[in-house]
């Protein structure tokens, strides 16, 4: 009897080298979106530590890691901010160069970037229309 193992093509979560990597992702990110003086207002009154736990949490379910996330929704999140397309596209500037500063393969930040383009609605003020 020959026994036989399917294997499964990594997740991108495990390819980056999983919770560490996000975490240092995070950290990055922030840093770059905190010093950029168009974003840094939405922050002011923001518990960062909590801020950077939950969108570790979201990055891991998009990268295809375990979902732990239980915060609100996006756009619960974010209709009080009134986000204009403009500051949104520069988050996602942000978090591309914070990728590819840290090595994440090509691949993987354009599967990031279809997800930023697919959530865009749901934080984006309405109004303000699209990026696209």
């Amino acid at each position: 009897m020959t026994v036989t193992t399917e294997e499964t093509a990594p997740s991108h979560y495990e390819r980056i080298g999983g919770a560490s990597s996000v975490k240092a992702a995070v950290a990055l990110f922030y840093d770059k979106v905190l010093a950029d003086p168009d974003l840094v207002g939405y922050f002011a009154d923001i518990n960062m530590a909590e801020q950077r736990r939950h969108l570790a949490l979201m990055l891991t379910v998009v990268l295809g890691g375990p979902n732990e996330y239980a915060g609100r929704e996006l756009a619960e999140a974010h209709r009080p901010l009134n986000i204009p397309v403009a500051h949104y596209v520069k988050v996602g500037e942000h978090l591309t160069a914070t990728l590819a500063e840290l090595g994440v393969p090509g691949d993987i930040i354009a599967d990031v970037q279809v997800v930023l383009e697919k959530v865009q609605d749901q934080v984006v003020a309405s109004g303000h229309g699209t990026g696209a």
